[in-house]
This record gives structure tokens, sequence and C-alpha cells, in this order.
């Protein structure tokens, strides 16, 4: 419990002094690359699309969650470790707590995450109240929103909104928000408006830090999302190593003594 309100302190510490590196994993050996330069690694119900190629993460269940974040924290050293809690299992703050201790107890992670902003206000509360760290997420709410994603912040009305949801949260003890997809110009008058720090995915480097889905980051995946930067394309890697096994295997090349019993 010392070790995880640490963690914590020193990713509130970071506000307005150094960008907070955030990414996602879904299983150990991702996760032992990645801890080395993350600061948050986040079990992400984005595993429902990346993983299991689901057209909502509402399909994503709280068991998927637990079981991959136990094969996460095998590969977690030094990174704080967030798990998503999945549609319908934080309906209310009973139920929120529930479930919430139960991921935190199977797969020993520091904190949860869940949507919402004044909504959820009194359910981060109770949890909060109860030893449970939270990070929020406001902006583009994928278990909740209905047809097609849409930027957030651009009229005045959902501007007052996020801001409404931004201090609800900072207010319920939230020790982070992540904003995503919001405007430029609002996310940074979020993120000078409170004092705990904002990850955002698409928010723009006002945030005090961000965060992508790794498989996008490595090229693995297919998205053609604005925010989403390709670094590498490890698929052309994979097909590289792949083929000269192939070919090997075909022309009795592999496997000589030095890989054989």
């Amino acid at each position: 419990m010392v070790n995880k309100i640490n963690k914590i302190n020193k990713i509130i510490k970071r506000k307005n002094k150094s960008k907070i590196v955030c990414l996602t994993a879904y299983s150990k050996n991702i996760a032992e690359v990645i801890d080395n330069h993350t600061d948050i690694v986040l079990v992400g119900d984005s595993l429902g699309s990346v993983l299991y190629n689901y057209n909502t993460t509402r399909k994503v269940n709280l068991k998927m969650m637990i079981e991959h974040t136990k094969s996460v924290k095998a590969g977690i050293k030094k990174s704080l470790l967030v798990i998503d809690l999945p549609y319908n299992t934080y309906r209310n703050k009973f139920e929120a707590l529930k479930n919430s201790k139960k991921a935190i107890k199977e797969t020993k992670c520091d904190a949860v995450k869940i949507e919402g902003g004044t909504n959820v206000s009194n359910i981060v509360s109770h949890l909060v109240n109860n030893k449970v760290p939270v990070l929020g997420h406001i902006g583009i709410t994928p278990q909740t929103v209905k047809g097609k994603f849409k930027s957030k912040g651009k009229t005045e009305k959902e501007k007052k909104k996020l801001i409404q949801d931004a201090l609800a949260l900072e207010r319920s003890g939230a020790f982070g928000i992540v904003l995503e997809c919001v405007y430029s110009d609002i996310s940074k008058q979020i993120t000078n408006l409170i004092k705990i720090p904002t990850i955002g995915i698409g928010a723009s480097v006002h945030c005090d830090g961000q965060v992508l889905v790794t498989d996008d980051v490595l090229g693995l995946t297919n998205a053609k999302i604005r925010f989403v930067k390709k670094y590498v394309n490890i698929k052309r890697l994979i097909n590289s190593a792949v083929l000269k096994f192939k070919q090997e295997v075909k022309s009795g090349k592999y496997p000589t003594k030095k890989y054989s019993y």
C-alpha cells in the first residue's frame, strides 16, 4: 500500500514539471519492454478491439481485464499499473468498490480507471475513501459513446461540461484525468485549472502527459485515427522473421545440430 501511494504521489508531483509517459499493455512480454520507459502502464479495455476484434469496449468483461492485468503485472517493476474497470462494473458505488477490490486483490495493480465526470464523482469519492486510487477519464468515453466518435470541446456548452467534469473528479479525489479527443484550447484550460495531472490522448501537447495504445505505436494495428502516430512498422519485421523461418524449414537449414538435442 505504501509503495502504491508513493508511486501515485510521484505522478502527482510531475504536474507542471516533467511530462508523464503512459502506454497500454495487455501481456507480460510487452509490459517488460515498455516498463523501462513509462510512468504509467494502463491495461485498457481497448484490448477488446485490439486483441479480440470487438466493435465496442462494452463487450469486455471484468474477468478478461483481470487475466490480462495479471499477465502485465508479471512484467512490471517500476511503473504505476492501472486497470480499466469495464462497462457495467461500476453502475453504483457499491458495485464499483466490490469490483475494484476484486481487481486489485487478484492482479496486485495500483489503481483503477473509470470513465465519466460529474455523473461518477460520488463513485470516485467512495472508492478513494476506501483506499482505491482512481484515474479519471473524460472527453470521449468509449464505454458510453453513441454513434461515431466525435472530439469534445468545440461548443461553449461542451467546454463548460468538460470543466465541470474535471473539477468534479478533482474534488472527488482522483489522482489524474485522461482527456480523450478534447480540443486543444479546453485541454490547456483544464490542465491549468486543476492541480492533478491531465493525460492526453488526442488532446494536444498542453496536457501533463500522453497515452497511446502500444499496438498503434508499433504499427501492429491498422488504426487511422488522427492522434495515432506509428513509430515503427513491426509487422514488416515480423513478416521478415517468419519468412526466413519458413525458408529455412523448407530448405532443411533449420534446425541444425546447434538447435537440436
